[in-house]
């Protein structure tokens, strides 16, 4: 049997297992992704709520979704999705990640699958789910057409992904590069690549290649002044995130 096709990036997996031990340290190398994590999650959870006519007033309002965090991490976005009642999958190719996220699953009282492996592999397999999370992953593979249409392949007819990355522009370099990890170091230099960044209408462009239609997108804005993230319609000049349904 021929392996599936990877886009695993080997340097960029070294770079994340590095840092793998400080996942849940607020104020280590993944700073900028937990003052991040709230923005993400009110789009995150608006986005499925509105797919699948959930009201998240309700105890476990993501009851019987089987939801699939891509390139998981240490499980920033799996654990709210597991509180909200979904079945989750935290998938990373960075294997130093996974006892990292299932330790931290288990002090959390937390049921949540997590594995080593790709959406290629995943896809091979034939696995399906409602919701795939694909959250600051895509600037980091070697090919996101075909990681992205393994994304798809991973979803159930009309299901949603979500998936978010950073614009590709002198203003993203300045403050996802110079900003980030020379200024205020709150990432390692060489965490990012600028030329590996997607302009939203790329992205659009790949998602709808890879058999997805695009419904929305939105800019995640940083405000300096307050410290804090928000959701944009307008400012997509940096980081910014898509929903998509399987045609």
């Amino acid at each position: 049997m021929t392996a599936p096709q990877t886009t695993v990036d080997p340097s960029e997996v070294a770079k994340f297992e590095a840092m793998a031990a400080e996942w849940w340290d607020p104020n280590g190398k993944f700073k900028p992704l937990h003052m991040l994590n709230p923005c993400r999650l009110d789009y995150i959870i608006s986005q499925i709520a509105a797919e699948y006519d959930r009201d998240i007033t309700q105890s476990e309002p993501f009851k019987g979704l089987r939801i699939l965090d891509i390139g998981c991490g240490g499980g920033l976005l799996c654990e709210p999705m597991a509180r909200l009642g979904a079945t989750v999958v935290g998938v990373d190719a960075a294997e130093r990640n996974i006892p990292v996220a299932q330790a931290h699953a288990r002090q959390s009282d937390l049921d949540i699958e997590y594995r080593f492996g790709t959406a290629e592999a995943m896809a091979a397999d034939g696995e399906q789910f409602d919701v795939v999370l694909n959250m600051e992953v895509v600037e980091h593979v070697a090919d996101p057409l075909v990681y992205l249409t393994a994304c798809q392949q991973l979803l159930k007819p009309n299901g949603l992904m979500v998936c978010s990355t950073i614009n590709r522009n002198p203003k993203s370099f300045a403050v996802a590069i110079i900003g980030a990890e020379y200024v205020m170091r709150w990432l390692p230099k060489g965490t990012h690549e600028w030329s590996k960044f997607i302009t939203p209408d790329e992205l659009f462009n790949l998602i709808s290649t890879a058999g997805l239609d695009p419904v929305d997108r939105k800019g995640f804005v940083f405000n300096p002044i307050t410290w804090q993230w928000k959701l944009s319609d307008r400012d997509l000049s940096v980081n910014y995130v898509t929903a998509s349904i399987k045609k």
